[in-house]
């Protein structure tokens, strides 16, 4: 971590326990982030408390809940928090129903999620649409999400 002419900036997340003994009594704050800004990891942010701060982190970093970021100026650990956005929630009943929903999901190129009992997608322009046309039960609910994988071209 370095400082630059703007304020602090981070180039590494931390997991909680792999936090050096000498941040572990820094004051704690929390960074709420949807999808689309937690694959952004390069700018400048805010906290929710106020403290701002640079990312500068290695391409491809996806920011999860939990993930650390110390500020060391202001002794001061922020932890990542995932928003709940608007998803679309199937809960298929048989292993065909899963392999067929998330098949025409897949076929959209749209990111999901997959759950215990679920496949959790993003609720963009043409989802629900399709989702009633392949007769896909579903509900509409509030989330965080973090898809399966990432791929280039396949975001929302």
């Amino acid at each position: 971590m370095s400082n630059h002419p703007g304020g602090h900036l981070i180039e590494q997340v931390l997991r909680e326990d792999a936090l050096p003994a000498a941040v572990r009594g820094y004051a704690r704050d929390t960074l709420t982030l949807g999808w689309d800004e937690r694959l952004r990891v390069h700018g400048r942010r805010r906290s929710d408390g106020g403290v701002a701060f640079g990312l500068s982190l290695p391409r491809g970093t996806i920011l999860r809940g939990g993930d650390c970021l110390v500020v060391d100026p202001v002794k001061t650990v922020v932890v990542v928090v995932e928003r709940p956005e608007m998803v679309l929630l199937i809960e298929p009943r048989t292993s065909q129903e899963w392999g067929l929903f998330a098949y025409h999901i897949g076929n959209r190129h749209q990111p999901l999620m997959i759950t215990e009992t679920g496949i959790v997608c993003p609720d963009v322009a043409g989802m629900e649409e399709l989702l009633e046309q392949q007769r896909i039960p579903f509900v509409r609910t509030a989330l965080a999400f973090t898809p399966a994988v990432t791929g280039a071209g396949h975001r929302p």
